[in-house]
């Protein structure tokens, strides 16, 4: 639910700071990358991780990365809901496809259930919206780069989980996304006057990478390490159910019938998981 707010605050930043995707997405890892490294020096866990998980570290750094770099530009492009729909749609799917494959997890029948409400509940809200005068490029480039935020988010999953089997949660997290930061920080060089956006910006910035970001993170992290990942991939359409919420009630963005149908399913898929994992 937390991850569902980034769109909504990446909208806010756009019209009072005037302030770029790139910068959003570089500030936000660099202060979740701080709080995280902090709360596990305070935690008194060492940040070393398995010998074997440091690639799966730097490879979930670069996830992390892309993942910033195409979510945000996809929200000023398509708009709030479309973008975590299409996005948060792609990442169960793929986390499924893959995890029997890469985690030799087992696809219950409750699970394929939930995945199979979620999608079609994902997929009308994607249609849902009543009015579209975005240009079709804007809306078809936004769409594509969700897609790709998608991708790299299940594919962050995918090496979260396989790392978590030897490396504690917070240690992992806090070296991701220091990782993250450190590849992300040349698009520096293509960001105008980064100072005045950050200073017009910064109480949006310290939510978005303090609580949206490192809280959110944390809390997934550990909660990874007791479930399947397909489990926890579909979990997460409760972010395109929350960024639907907030579209439409503070920014006018709107559903018809199908949309709210859409809500109603993912509702009901999230329930059957919690009902089948007691």
């Amino acid at each position: 639910m937390l991850w569902g707010t980034s769109g909504s605050v990446m909208v806010v930043l756009a019209d009072r700071a005037a302030a770029s995707p790139l910068l959003v997405g570089l500030a936000r890892i660099w202060i979740a990358a701080i709080l995280l490294l902090v709360a596990a020096s305070v935690a008194g866990e060492s940040l070393a991780v398995a010998p074997g998980d440091r690639w799966r570290c730097v490879a979930m750094g670069a996830c992390m990365a892309g993942y910033q770099a195409a979510y945000f530009p996809a929200v000023t492009l398509a708009g709030i809901v479309i973008v975590a729909v299409v996005a948060l749609c792609s990442a169960p799917l793929v986390i499924a496809a893959l995890a029997p494959w890469l985690l030799g997890e087992r696809l219950t029948t409750p699970v394929r259930v939930a995945l199979g409400l979620g999608v079609i509940g994902t997929a009308l809200l994607v249609i849902a919206p009543a009015d579209r005068s975005d240009p079709p490029a804007r809306f078809v480039g936004g769409t594509l780069l969700a897609l790709v935020a998608g991708l790299a988010y299940a594919l962050y999953v995918l090496t979260a989980k396989a790392s978590l089997a030897r490396s504690a949660p917070l240690p992992l997290a806090a070296l991701t996304f220091t990782v993250a930061a450190l590849l992300l920080t040349p698009a520096l060089v293509w960001i105008r006057a980064p100072i005045s956006q950050l200073a017009l910006g910064w109480p949006w910035l310290l939510y978005l990478g303090g609580v949206a970001t490192a809280g959110a993170y944390a809390m997934y992290t550990i909660g990874l390490r007791h479930v399947p990942a397909s489990v926890a991939g579909v979990t997460t359409l409760l972010e395109p159910l929350t960024a639907t919420i907030l579209g439409v009630a503070l920014f006018g963005e709107r559903l018809g019938a199908g949309g709210w149908l859409g809500a109603l399913l993912l509702l009901t898929a999230l329930g059957l998981l919690i009902v089948c994992r007691r």
